[in-house]
C-alpha cells in the first residue's frame, strides 16, 4: 500500500504597514488559481537557494514594483491541505521604496487593519491576520490593592509606554471588586485604544464588556471548546507543547509561552531559553508572546525567533 508524500511548499508573503502605522497591503487572487478570488498578503513561492527574506524581497519587486527597506519576522505558519504542506514565512515590512500596484493586473489595497477581518482570505492565512491586528507588547497588569495607584500605573503605560493590549491580573482582589477595577480599567484602555483581555472565567464577559478573555494554563486545559465568541479575543499561558496544542484546539488567538528566564515570582521553575521557546513557536500555529524575565531590550531577539513580541508586568508595570 504506497502512502501518498505531500508536496512541501515553502512561501514567502508580506505584511506591508503603511507609514501611519493603520494600513496594511493585501492582494486579489487571480481567479484561475487555488482560491481565486480571495484576498491574501502579497508574495510567492521560494525558489531552492532562496532564504524567505530574498524570496520576499524578489517577489514584491516583480509584483508590486516595490524594494524593501527595512522588515523582520511576523510568524511562521505551517498549514496542511489535502494534497500538500504550506510553510508561509511571513515578514512585517516597516519600509520600502516605490508605490504598490499590480504589475501583473491583480487588484491591492490598504486596508485599516480592524477592517481585515471584513474580507475572505485563505485559511492558511488567518493566523496572519491575528498577528497583524496585536501589538508586539502586552501588559499583564501587576498586583495592587489600591486602586488609585493601579489607574495611575495603568493610564501611564498606555500614556507613556504606548501599551496597546493589557491583560488585566488580579488574583488578590475577590470577584466584586475584581469586575468593578475591571470597568475602570476598560474605559481607561478604550480612551487610549487599548485592548483588555480579564483573566479568569469566560463568563466574565457577561458582566464586563471586555475585549476578550485570557485563559490560566490550568483553565484552558479543562476546556473542550472555544467558551467565547469568535469576535472577542481569546489567549492562553502556555509552558509546553501539549499547551500549545491544547490552544490550538480552543480556537485561541494567541498565547504567552513561559518561563525564557527565571523569574523571581517563580525562581524554582526551570528556565526553556531561547533554544526550545523557537522550536516551540515553530508549530504553534499562532501568535506567541515571549514571558518570563522578558524587558523591551528582548523584543527585537524575540520577534526574531519567531515570537510576536513580549509580554510583561514588571518592565512595563512601574
Amino acid at each position: 500500500m504506497s502512502v501518498m508524500v505531500k508536496r512541501r511548499v515553502h512561501v514567502a508573503a508580506a505584511a506591508m504597514i503603511s507609514a501611519d502605522q493603520k494600513h496594511v497591503l493585501i492582494a486579489r487572487r487571480p481567479s484561475n488559481v487555488d482560491h481565486g478570488g480571495l484576498w491574501e498578503f502579497p508574495g510567492g513561492k521560494l525558489a531552492p537557494y532562496e532564504t524567505g527574506l530574498e524570496g520576499l524581497k524578489r517577489e514584491l519587486h516583480e509584483e508590486l514594483g516595490v524594494e524593501i527597506v527595512r522588515a523582520q519576522p511576523l510568524i511562521r505558519v505551517h498549514h496542511e491541505y489535502p494534497d500538500k504542506h504550506i510553510l508561509l514565512d511571513v515578514w512585517q515590512v516597516h519600509e520600502f521604496a516605490g508605490e504598490p500596484f499590480g504589475r501583473e493586473g491583480q487588484a491591492v489595497r490598504w486596508v485599516p487593519m480592524n477592517e481585515l477581518v471584513n474580507y475572505p482570505f485563505p485559511a492558511a492565512n488567518l493566523p496572519i491576520l491575528r498577528a497583524v491586528m496585536l501589538p508586539t507588547e502586552y501588559l499583564i497588569t501587576g498586583e495592587e490593592p489600591d486602586d488609585e495607584r493601579f489607574a495611575s500605573l495603568l493610564e501611564r503605560a498606555l500614556r507613556e509606554d504606548s501599551i496597546r493590549l493589557v491583560q488585566l491580573r488580579a488574583k488578590s482582589l475577590d470577584d466584586a471588586a475584581y469586575v468593578a477595577r475591571a470597568e475602570r480599567a476598560l474605559k481607561l484602555c478604550r480612551e487610549y485604544g487599548a485592548k483588555l483581555l480579564l483573566n479568569g472565567e469566560p463568563a466574565l464577559l457577561d458582566q464586563v464588556d471586555a475585549d476578550g478573555i485570557h485563559l490560566t494554563s490550568a483553565r484552558l486545559m479543562q476546556l473542550d471548546r472555544r467558551p467565547i465568541a469568535e469576535n472577542k479575543w481569546l489567549s492562553a499561558s502556555t509552558h509546553d507543547q501539549k499547551q500549545l496544542s491544547q490552544a490550538a484546539v480552543l480556537g485561541c488567538d494567541f498565547v504567552t509561552l513561559s518561563p525564557l528566564r527565571t523569574t523571581p515570582s517563580h525562581p524554582e521553575v526551570a528556565p526553556m531559553g531561547w533554544h526550545d521557546f523557537q522550536q516551540l513557536v515553530e508549530r504553534a500555529g499562532m501568535p506567541v508572546f515571549a514571558l518570563g524575565g522578558m524587558t523591551r531590550f528582548d523584543a527585537n531577539h524575540a520577534r526574531a525567533v519567531g515570537a510576536q513580541g513580549i509580554a510583561s508586568i514588571r518592565d512595563f508595570w512601574k
